[in-house]
């Protein structure tokens, strides 16, 4: 079936369908100057015989007429005399700016200011971004995998560094969110999720060739659907025409959770700081703990296997100390003043693990906003 051929918004013409999932509602969206269906099949129970209906339906995007807008942006160009025909248009519109450099100083303060009791992920994040986007020629993808019981901060990371990416973060049309219970529910349509898979980052990178993927939820992932976008993290020039060399790839998992916390508990009982963690002595239990691990998306991946995965980064468990700093970090996000009262009562109600030391929280700070409410 042949593709419509279609418009990225600062001009350049791509071939493929620029999809992206959306969690609101079961829906994927094409944008450009004109949208393309992609609708991707959902089974009814029946098994592939049956009829699918859709899981992620099409919806068209309006655009902005392009002739009125060149028309005004030409006068704004004429006037001004010094900005660009695209300068202008992304004025209005969002751009990929894919030679845009990253502002290291900023991502840095966010991350100390912002993330709790993990300084091997501030690190690693802050350096692999870094290296990652000053060179102009990388030879693959960046892909991180982010390991770490829920409530520990991975998902907070990856909306900061979508954020320092793409003005627009988890809202921009050039990062994409994928949710693997939503997207990726029925194991017997796993053939399906990696041909769709492969369109929708085929797709974006055409649009976009520095868009970055999120994966959330890799440790309920159907092991294999992952394998599909391996040929795009390769070290390859191109695939089929489409270079994707400067994409970012973020993996997140409760998947080593357990791995993290022995090392974390066993640095603790030695009497050493939790500061002198390094990734040395994770990163290579992660990666093998994860390959083995049944119950992980990358069980057995070639993803794994071919070393395509740049960094597994552990986010160790959170301790009483940081409960108490997300609670009062919440309470700065609402405009409120710090009441230390609050902020102990709140971090009390959490309940800590093992059950003799009790020395992390086994929620991390994922309750802080909730509990809050009560106070």
């Amino acid at each position: 079936m042949a593709v419509p051929r279609e418009r990225r918004a600062c001009g350049a013409e791509v071939t493929q369908p620029e999809v992206r999932p959306r969690l609101r509602g079961l829906g994927a969206r094409c944008r450009g100057w004109r949208t393309v269906s992609w609708a991707m099949p959902r089974a009814a129970g029946l098994g592939r015989a049956a009829a699918l209906g859709p899981l992620l339906a099409a919806h068209v995007v309006a655009a902005i007429e392009p002739i009125s807008v060149g028309i005004a942006l030409g006068a704004a160009s004429a006037l001004t005399g010094y900005l660009s025909y695209t300068d202008l248009y992304c004025r209005f519109a969002e751009c990929c700016r894919e030679e845009q450099r990253l502002n290291a100083s900023a991502l840095k303060l966010e991350l100390e200011e912002k993330l709790f009791g993990q300084h091997l992920a501030t690190e690693v994040i802050l350096k692999a971004l870094t290296g990652f986007k000053n060179n102009k020629n990388p030879k693959k993808p960046l892909t991180l995998s982010l390991h770490g019981w829920a409530g520990t901060g991975k998902n907070f990371v990856s909306q900061i560094v979508a954020e320092n990416l793409h003005s627009k973060g988890l809202k921009s049309n050039f990062v994409h969110l994928f949710v693997s219970t939503l997207h990726f529910p029925h194991e017997q349509h796993i053939k399906l999720y990696q041909d769709q898979l492969q369109g929708w980052i085929r797709g974006n990178v055409s649009a976009c060739a520095s868009s970055v993927f999120i994966f959330d939820e890799m440790d309920k992932l159907h092991p294999g659907v992952i394998d599909a976008i391996k040929p795009f993290l390769d070290y390859y020039e191109q695939v089929d025409g489409v270079s994707y060399r400067k994409a970012i790839f973020m993996f997140l998992s409760n998947a080593g959770g357990d791995l993290i916390t022995k090392t974390a508990l066993d640095f603790w009982r030695a009497g050493r700081k939790r500061e002198d963690i390094q990734l040395k002595d994770l990163e290579p239990v992660l990666s093998v703990g994860v390959f083995n691990n049944k119950h992980s998306g990358l069980w057995r991946s070639g993803l794994i296997d071919r070393n395509l995965i740049d960094y597994f980064i552990p986010f160790l468990p959170l301790e009483y100390k940081h409960v108490k700093m997300c609670v009062r970090a919440e309470m700065r996000a609402r405009g409120s003043a710090i009441d230390e009262d609050i902020v102990t009562r709140v971090a009390e109600e959490m309940t800590f693990f093992p059950k003799g030391e009790k020395i992390y929280s086994d929620k991390g700070c994922k309750t802080v906003q909730s509990r809050l409410d009560f106070h």
